[in-house]
């Protein structure tokens, strides 16, 4: 016979952990892409993760974590963060956790990819290959969640920084197609974004020539960036030249890793979010709050 008390402690675990999620914090959770590890590497879903202040490395069981809005102030709009670091770690931090939050405070669903790690020392995995399975499964997953979390399947979209944009840039312009005779129900589903955010996005998988379909961009840079003020001139071109919809900022003072601007002391990074903002309301991808 047990007590209330330990009634509630045998109940805690199916709490945090039921359907393989576990809850990261008050306002989100943590989903692995796959429910038995990546595939052609099950075996290495138990492996701990490491993370250390602003980073987390050594992912092998890829996942999506999940950040609502507010009760009752979601809009249906949601978007995949994907974090930069050089495909050799992830700056979950700044590029991962501080976005979801700027998001939510906009009644948009936030979901923060922890995708593997292709330079990573003795990493086994493929630039080519897994950055593009792993993004495409978190956007199929998350749609697998549409009903549930109040999305509109419509207005999904995907969201890079520097590394973290050629993840972007590695999926949005695919026909992003579901599998129909898939066996998993989430592979059935849509990987292509609605739209695109980007934001000193690296020079991998620009595309030589986006269609006339492509998905609405928003492209920032700081001008005196050396490693992505090129990526983004280059696929602004290719947009413009397709006549697909795109706006861009280059700002002219600044450098790499200006996050969401909250450390700097320029006034055009400090405030860039609310250039993405109006873009949001503008393109009619988020109905904001007033």
């Amino acid at each position: 016979m047990y007590t209330p008390k330990s009634k509630k402690s045998l109940l805690l675990p199916l709490v945090f952990f039921m359907s393989g999620w576990v809850m990261a914090q008050s306002d989100s959770l943590v989903i692995p892409l796959w429910k038995n590890g990546a595939p052609g590497f099950e075996n290495r879903k138990n492996e701990p993760e490491e993370a250390k202040d602003y980073w987390v490395k050594n992912i092998h069981n890829p996942s999506i974590t999940v950040f609502f809005p507010p009760a009752g102030k979601a809009n249906g709009t949601a978007v995949v963060i994907c974090p930069g670091g050089g495909h050799r770690l992830l700056v979950f931090k700044s590029e991962g956790v501080d976005p979801a939050h700027w998001l939510n405070s906009l009644g948009i669903t936030a979901i923060v990819l922890k995708y593997r790690l292709p330079r990573e020392p003795n990493s086994p995995y493929s630039l080519d290959i897994h950055l593009k399975q792993d993004a495409l499964r978190a956007m199929r997953l998350v749609r697998s969640h549409a009903a549930e979390w109040k999305i509109d399947t419509a207005k999904l979209g995907i969201w890079g920084f520097s590394a973290g944009g050629e993840v972007v840039d590695a999926i949005s312009f695919l026909p992003g197609a579901g599998d129909l005779q898939a066996a998993d129900p989430v592979d059935r589903l849509s990987g292509r974004p609605d739209f695109i955010i980007q934001v000193y996005p690296g020079p991998l998988f620009v595309p030589d020539s986006v269609p006339r379909t492509a998905p609405p961009a928003f492209l920032i840079v700081a001008d005196k960036d050396a490693c992505c003020s090129g990526p983004v001139v280059s696929l602004l071109n290719r947009y413009r030249q397709s006549g697909a919809s795109v706006e861009a900022h280059i700002i002219a003072h600044g450098d790499h890793a200006f996050n969401m601007g909250y450390r700097s002391n320029l006034e055009s990074l400090k405030t860039w979010p609310t250039l993405l903002k109006y873009w949001l309301e503008d393109s009619q991808l988020a109905a904001l709050p007033k």
